[in-house]
């Protein structure tokens, strides 16, 4: 590879420090130098420091206040001087040739906005989490990622465009971010990447996923797989989404499926799973978007909805 472009790596930490490390220690492995890494801390109860330390190599940047996820990338985007912005989860590590096929893919076609790495479960690493996404149903909130829970195997080591990348490996062009600016901060939490996404295609870019790029992901460890804080987010946010998203009658059809179908839906499947602690996250969820902002409250946490 003749041109090797500043990569600029990002993570957002978040009262994750031994997990951080684990991340930061598979990048001093990467055979892929031109780059810089990035790490935001969320005002931790830990001590960032603590990383700067070990890894000496880092920009540490230290929010006073938890800001979330896109608002995190977002503070280290605005200072960063890469020819890409590689968003990269803390609970991933990277195989050490990962972004040799990532930057030949990106340089070859400028039409690319976002490409995605090949994602593995760190605890199977032979299962497939992402392979591509076929996008998201503006009517359900639902998409189906491609090859999601089945082997690794050749059919997914090609290159090919898809519709959504995943946030936990995805790498924006300078060029495309120039274009769109940065994510949104609403969000705070789930679909800023899927809405992120949805602008770099309305700005005429392409999302493609490139299979020789492996990174293993270390699925929910910051907010659990069934937490009230996850299920808040996630409902809150498919509406936010859906209300960006769509216009006219799509939009005030997509409303009406959600309150007559998938509300329904949801609080009889929380009541008969005996799961209350969710229910009341997923009803604040709904409720947030026609009361609009609050405060949500989870396990001595509080997260300030933007």
């Amino acid at each position: 590879m003749l041109n090797k472009p500043l990569i600029s790596i990002i993570t957002v930490n978040f009262n994750g420090l031994e997990i951080t490390a684990q991340f930061l220690l598979s990048l001093t492995k990467c055979t892929y130098k031109n780059i810089e890494v990035f790490v935001i801390d969320n005002a931790s109860a830990e001590n960032p420091d603590e990383l700067k330390v070990k890894f000496p190599f880092i920009n540490l940047i230290k929010s006073k206040d938890n800001i979330g996820f896109a608002a995190g990338n977002n503070l280290a985007i605005k200072v960063a001087k890469g020819d890409y912005f590689f968003l990269l989860n803390n609970d991933t590590e990277v195989k050490p040739d990962f972004l040799e096929p990532l930057v030949e893919l990106m340089e070859g076609n400028k039409k690319i906005g976002i490409v995605s790495s090949k994602l593995l479960y760190y605890s199977k690493p032979n299962t497939i989490q992402y392979a591509g996404h076929n996008g998201i149903n503006f009517y359900t909130g639902r998409g189906f990622g491609i090859g999601y829970m089945e082997p690794d195997s050749d059919k997914y080591n090609g290159n090919y465009k898809t519709e959504l990348a995943h946030g936990a490996a995805l790498m924006v062009s300078k060029t495309a971010l120039n274009k769109v600016g940065l994510m949104a901060e609403l969000f705070f939490l789930y679909y800023e990447e899927i809405d992120f996404c949805e602008r770099i295609k309305q700005a005429g870019f392409e999302i493609w996923f490139c299979g020789k790029s492996v990174v293993y992901h270390k699925e929910s460890i910051t907010t659990g797989k069934f937490s009230p804080l996850k299920t808040y987010y996630l409902t809150r946010n498919r509406l936010i989404y859906t209300k960006r998203n769509t216009k006219g009658l799509q939009h005030f059809l997509c409303i009406i499926f959600f309150m007559f179908i998938s509300f329904p839906k949801g609080i009889i499947q929380f009541i008969l799973k005996n799961e209350f602690g969710l229910l009341k996250a997923f009803y604040r969820g709904v409720i947030w978007n026609f009361k609009g902002k609050e405060i949500y409250k989870n396990e001595g946490l509080i997260y300030n909805d933007f």
